[in-house]
């Protein structure tokens, strides 16, 4: 097996329905690993399995709700007994909320960190024992420029994600010597739908033109642009193959230069 290569690997990667989830999962795919999609909506998750069989790869939908224990570990389950041991991870499945500190709900702060942070912790708890049993295994987790770099109007995102690499870093540095690295990979705005709504969010809020609101998102980065999914489903991919085994409890930046850290 090359150092690039993913053949006989099984991903597990949620949010994988669609936006960063759905690219990672078809790159994975792209270098030869098996792939259970997993996401709520049951339509989006069987869509990306079938792409990725018409690819020639292995692939399942696994409904699930990450903020549900029970439902990643049944689903983990179900795609080991279907594809494999699963030695890889990716957590992409995420949640974004725009809105002053002082309107921010109860509601609203619980879904970012149980969707965002709780999520992640439930997904390697379950794919963590086929790693060890492998002795080799790899957890991308995908953050942002948040979980470095605070901005107003989002503080139940920005804690959320910060959550999310200080778990990242603390797996790695546990397991660095079982094989397994951790990582995450934390991406500018990415020109996503989810990144749509929040832009429409803010034009409703503010009453300026969603368009001069992207653009106000562009200029944020010194390449004045947004970023695409397959930029980060091509560093994710890199890090889940041997090549990058030396990468390890890294909260990787790819954000133009926006936040030199």
């Amino acid at each position: 097996m090359d150092g690039v290569t993913l053949a006989g690997r099984v991903a597990f990667v949620t949010g994988g329905g669609r936006g960063v989830g759905r690219a990672c999962a078809l790159e994975l795919a792209r270098r030869g690993a098996a792939v259970a999609v997993a996401a709520r909506t049951e339509e989006q998750v069987e869509a990306v399995a079938r792409e990725i069989e018409r690819l020639g790869g292995r692939a399942m939908g696994c409904v699930c709700d990450v903020t549900v224990r029970a439902e990643v570990t049944d689903a983990v389950a179900r795609a080991r007994d279907r594809l494999g041991p699963v030695t890889v991870l990716v957590a992409a499945a995420g949640f974004a909320h725009s809105a002053p500190f002082h309107e921010i709900t109860e509601e609203d702060w619980e879904r970012h960190l149980r969707t965002n942070t709780t999520g992640a912790f439930y997904a390697i708890q379950a794919t963590l024992p086929d790693m060890l049993r492998a002795g080799w295994g790899r957890i991308v987790a995908i953050a942002s420029v948040a979980a470095k770099a605070a901005s107003r109007y989002i503080a139940a995102y920005t804690t959320s994600k910060h959550a999310l690499l200080g778990l990242i870093r603390s797996v790695a540095l546990e397991y660095a010597e079982r094989g397994i690295t951790a990582n995450a990979v934390c991406p500018g705005y990415l020109d996503t739908d989810m990144t749509a709504q929040n832009i429409a969010r803010m034009s409703a809020r503010t009453g300026r033109p969603p368009e001069e609101i992207r653009r106000i998102l562009e200029g944020l980065s010194p390449q004045k642009r947004l970023f695409t999914v397959e930029e980060v489903s091509h560093l994710v991919a890199f890090l889940c193959t041997d090549a990058a085994r030396g990468i390890n409890g890294q909260g990787i930046m790819l954000d133009g230069g926006m936040v030199l850290s």
